[in-house]
């Protein structure tokens, strides 16, 4: 009823995986090394891209724009934008209090 034999396997292998059925000792340490190793190459490459970003055209204000909050570019376009604003309503208040 359990569909046969043990499959037979070798006894001793050597991989650089680990052989079979491989499970090391340090495998949760290897692990941790290994994703901080990728998210700091992840990290580095997402920092160079970002400083590299440009844009012709710029998004619609108000749009939800994911790279609005990384991009210098965009991020010094909108301060200029609400700076404009700013002084625009300034005079308006001015011409409107006169």
């Amino acid at each position: 009823m359990g569909g046969g034999p043990k499959v037979p396997y070798p006894k001793h292998v050597w991989s650089p995986a680990g052989g079979w059925y491989a499970q090391p000792a340090n495998w949760k340490k290897n692990t941790a090394i290994i994703g901080t190793v990728m998210v700091g190459i992840v990290a580095v490459i997402w920092k160079i891209s970002a400083e590299k970003e440009v844009r012709y055209v710029m998004p619609r204000e108000g749009s939800f724009f994911p790279s609005r909050y990384w991009s210098r570019q965009l991020i010094e376009y909108e301060r200029e934008q609400a700076a404009k604003k700013a002084k625009e309503s300034a005079q308006v208040e001015a011409i409107q209090n006169s």
